[in-house]
């Protein structure tokens, strides 16, 4: 009996020990499953041969055999016999690369991260329903499946991303499937619209209206316009001043009275990151040492492992383009051909608007509009949550677009009613980009890089370009509405007609210049254009300080090489503290420094202003400045509402300085701008000091920024942190604590292209691949690989590594 009891409890611990190996508790993986030598995370480690080897194989999909160059970076260059094929194998090869990536950002997309992280995740997922990103995907992906060029390439990047899932065994899943614990989904063409509207959010989702309403009801129109205002006070134009528009202007909507609401949302509202930028620019012929035009670009997003970008050749009998894709979706975004190249910035144009909207009663079926009771759309959304119960969260739709939030008038308003706010935003409409890049990939000269913009929708960006016919340009594309002045500023009438967007700009009136006369164009998402441009796009840009340095150092070059370009890209040189170092410097002459402070002051005070990884000076710097707009704006913009720029503050500080928004309302003293850029400084070493210790070299700001990359699951262990690299926010090379260029590239335009380009990461998303992160120390040093451009899939160049050889 007691053998039998002792057999009984070795079994039933074995049994147990088998079911807990292979059970999720919570956030840690089913460690049997993950540590299983046959199918776990062992499976993942890749060797540099076995990341980059020649190998036949034969897959169902293709239509004609397609061979793959792979170089020594893991870059491939892909030769296809026809347009299905080309795009086929482009999904195959980078699904190779970045399956769990590409398949986690749709997830991320269509608010459906809780099915596999659990419910830390579910406030995220129901904003993403709520602002209706699934539904611009599929307005998207209706106008590309109605084009059939664009809806050849999408079925067949589809095809090929589920050749390669069809091939996996489990021991060959990506270790971030293992760890989460689970599979992956059939790729569809939804999949790639959503990452497209993913990156739109991320570059064109940014807006103050509810902020700034709230301003308004707090202070006023008038006090609103002289601290936020519609044109910046100084100004460094993507189109140069004095551009003649070639378009006669449409007649701009009426401004309706009253033009704003006086209520908004007690909710904040979750914002991209708005240092979310890029520079790009293009310098003629005339500048250069070869007589042709060079290109450069370096879109500044957030620093993410796996990296955002992939670099691929695509070659086929229609097309021969090299550059940075995004996993998930055919083309190249950023890139060159034989004939041109391209790269883009963000615009901020102002294309998400809120309303105001007020509900018949607390069911919410019907809201007022053009004075009568219109329906709803009601759309239920099923969240499944990991390891709980499904939620069903109830999603009303007006005609201008989902409610986001909702919540109770405020008592103070005679319609006393439950009232949302519904979004309306252009990336809601039907638009083709994906036509836009087949038709950059494919441009020989400037027309056929004009029509393709033609097609383009959003998120609206600064597309720059140069060609070997010695032709440079820029166009700050998109689609916009034609709004009256500040129209989408405040929060708009959601009952209003008036309120509506009335119509689009033409193509031909978008801001826009070719060959001007100081012989090169840049943009570094500063304003499109002077005064004069007769149409409201926006009212707040990125600070003019890069566009302004970029411009300086372009107008200054001659006998320009691909390296001049390089080093601009990596200059630290900080022009806010070229502005607001004299005012700091002027307050300061009374100041009583001792210790720490003294060493301080003696240390920004001797600083080049240049923002170099060993500079203390530049620690101080952004430190001061930092708690200077806080001492100077919390007290008044604080909460629910937002600060004026640091363009404002810097005009007050020149021509206001005895202005009362200088005095903190929360004290009984009277402050002046005096006695608070002191406190700001003594405050900024007290919080250094707490940071980063006693002055010395842990001061250094390479140390106190510390630029992290992070995995974008944030799974421990798959991170880069602490990199070498200098730069900041407002600075050309615009590095911050988790922002950056994600991609550099310079072309230089020939009889044969040269091209160079690096991004912070590498080509694999495997985390057990030699690929995985071996450029980022070249990224930070501000190096820049050359990119190898084939012109046949027989080419003997040398950096081919391997030949990946696919027969139908």
């Amino acid at each position: 009996m007691k053998r039998k009891i002792i057999a009984f409890l070795v079994t039933a611990l074995c049994v147990g020990l088998v079911v807990a190996l292979n059970t999720q508790f919570g956030t840690v993986p089913p460690m049997g499953k993950l540590l299983n030598p046959f199918t776990g995370f062992w499976q993942n480690a890749e060797t540099p041969t076995q990341a980059i080897s020649s190998e036949e194989i034969t897959l169902t999909g293709c239509q004609q055999p397609v061979r793959i160059l792979l170089d020594s970076n893991a870059v491939p260059h892909i030769f296809a016999q026809n347009t299905h094929d080309l795009y086929w194998a482009q999904g195959y090869v980078t699904a190779k690369n970045r399956l769990w990536q590409m398949e986690f950002l749709t997830r991320v997309a269509a608010g459906r991260i809780s099915e596999v992280v659990g419910d830390k995740a579910l406030e995220y997922d129901r904003f993403q329903r709520r602002i209706g990103m699934v539904k611009g995907a599929e307005a998207s992906l209706e106008a590309m499946m109605a084009e059939a060029s664009t809806r050849e390439v999408l079925n067949a990047y589809a095809d090929g991303v589920n050749a390669y899932i069809n091939s996996l065994s489990i021991g060959e899943l990506p270790v971030e499937y293992k760890i989460l614990d689970y599979k992956p989904e059939t790729w569809t063409p939804l999949k790639t619209a959503l990452l497209l509207k993913l990156m739109a959010y991320d570059l064109a989702g940014y807006s103050d209206d509810m902020y700034m309403t709230n301003a308004v009801r707090q202070y006023g129109k008038a006090v609103v316009d002289s601290l936020f205002p519609n044109y910046p006070h100084v100004a460094e134009p993507i189109v140069p001043r004095g551009t003649k528009w070639d378009f006669e202007p449409l007649p701009v909507p009426a401004t309706p009275n009253p033009a704003w609401q006086a209520e908004a949302t007690p909710f904040r509202k979750q914002n991209p990151d708005h240092e979310l930028g890029s520079n790009n620019w293009a310098v003629s012929g005339q500048k250069t040492a070869t007589g042709l035009p060079m290109l450069a670009n370096d879109p500044h997003l957030q620093l993410n492992l796996p990296s955002i970008w992939f670099q691929v050749q695509l070659v086929s009998p229609q097309v021969n383009v090299y550059g940075a894709a995004l996993p998930g979706a055919p083309c190249v975004i950023s890139g060159f051909n034989q004939d041109v190249a391209w790269g883009v910035t963000n615009v901020y144009a102002d294309v998400m608007d809120w309303y105001d909207i007020r509900f018949k009663d607390n069911s919410r079926r019907e809201y007022w509009y053009n004075n009568a009771w219109q329906k709803v759309t009601v759309k239920i959304e099923e969240i499944k949550i990991k390891g709980k119960p499904t939620l069903y969260d109830t999603v009303f739709y007006t005609h201008h677009g989902p409610i986001t939030y909702t919540h109770q008038s405020d008592k103070a308003f005679k319609d006393y009613a439950p009232r949302g706010h519904a979004l309306r935003w252009i990336a809601h409409d039907k638009a083709n980009e994906l036509k836009t890049f087949l038709g950059l990939n494919q441009a020989k000269n400037y027309d056929e890089y004009v029509t393709a913009l033609s097609f383009y929708g959003c998120p609206a960006q600064n597309f720059v370009f140069a060609s070997n016919q010695n032709d440079i340009g820029l166009w700050c594309n998109g689609k916009y509405p034609l709004k009256w002045r500040e129209q989408g500023k405040f929060l708009l009438d959601g009952s209003n007609p008036a309120h509506e967007w009335q119509a689009f700009l033409p193509h031909d009136h978008i801001p826009h210049v070719k060959n001007p006369p100081r012989q090169f164009v840049s943009s570094a998402n500063q304003v499109s254009a002077d005064s004069t441009y007769p149409y409201y796009l926006q009212w707040e840009y990125s600070n003019y300080e890069r566009g302004k340095r970029i411009n300086e150092r372009l107008a200054a070059m001659s006998n320009i090489t691909p390296d001049s370009l390089r080093n601009l890209q990596n200059d630290n040189f900080n022009v806010a503290a070229r502005n607001f170092m004299p005012i700091f410097t002027e307050n300061m002459k009374n100041f009583q420094a001792k210790g720490t402070e003294k060493q301080a002051l003696e240390a920004v005070s001797t600083w080049n202003m240049w923002n170099n990884t060993n500079e203390i000076g530049a620690t101080v710097f952004h430190e001061w400045l930092t708690v200077l707009m806080d001492m100077v704006w919390a007290d008044d913009f604080g909460g629910n509402m937002r600060y004026p720029s640091r363009d404002q503050t810097l005009f007050m500080m020149r021509e206001q300085s005895h202005s009362h928004w200088f005095d903190d309302r929360r004290t009984k003293a009277r402050e002046t701008m005096n006695t608070q850029v002191q406190a700001a400084f003594r405050k900024a070493v007290a919080n250094i000091t707490e940071k980063q210790g006693a002055f010395g070299e842990n001061w250094q700001w390479v140390k106190f920024k510390s630029t992290d990359i992070l995995h974008i699951a944030k799974i421990p262990g798959f991170n880069r942190n602490d990199l070498n690299i200098g730069g900041g926010s407002g600075i050309v090379n615009a590095t911050g604590p988790r922002n950056g260029a994600s991609w550099r590239m310079v072309v230089a335009l020939g009889k044969e292209p040269q091209a160079f380009g690096i991004y912070p990461g590498g080509q694999s998303g495997n985390v057990g691949s030699p690929f995985y992160d071996n450029m980022i120390d070249i990224w930070a040093k501000g190096t820049l690989k050359p990119l190898l451009y084939l012109h046949s899939a027989d080419d003997k160049a040398q950096g081919v590594a391997a030949t990946l050889n696919i027969q139908p």
